[in-house]
């Protein structure tokens, strides 16, 4: 779960670095020539569609990955609780033991 949240930050900081990208050729395009400027208003068209379809690529892995987390959550959930209830018998049996056991002095 860990690296999906790692690979998504990536995706999110790979997202901000074209759009910073896009900013400084729209900034290149504006003191370029003509012809160059035809050529980086084409690269940043490009651009902000790839950024778009990796933006629309990335909300779906999200989606997918919290209905998976969601539907995990709810199938071990029971099993959590229980686990849960077990846990605090222990403790209260080990706290029982030690009383036995220190309290026989």
């Amino acid at each position: 779960m860990e690296e999906q949240k790692s690979t998504a930050k990536d995706i999110e900081k790979v997202l901000k670095e074209i759009g910073e990208k896009i900013e400084e050729l729209v900034k290149k395009g504006a003191d370029a020539g003509a012809e160059v400027k035809e050529d980086i208003e084409e690269k940043i068209k490009e651009l902000k569609e790839n950024k778009t379809t990796l933006e629309k690529e990335l909300k779906k892995g999200k989606d997918l990955l919290e209905k998976e987390f969601k539907e995990k959550k709810d199938e071990f959930e029971p099993k959590l609780k229980e686990s849960k209830g077990f846990l605090k018998e222990g403790l209260k049996q080990f706290g029982l033991a030690l009383k036995a056991l220190f309290g026989k002095k």
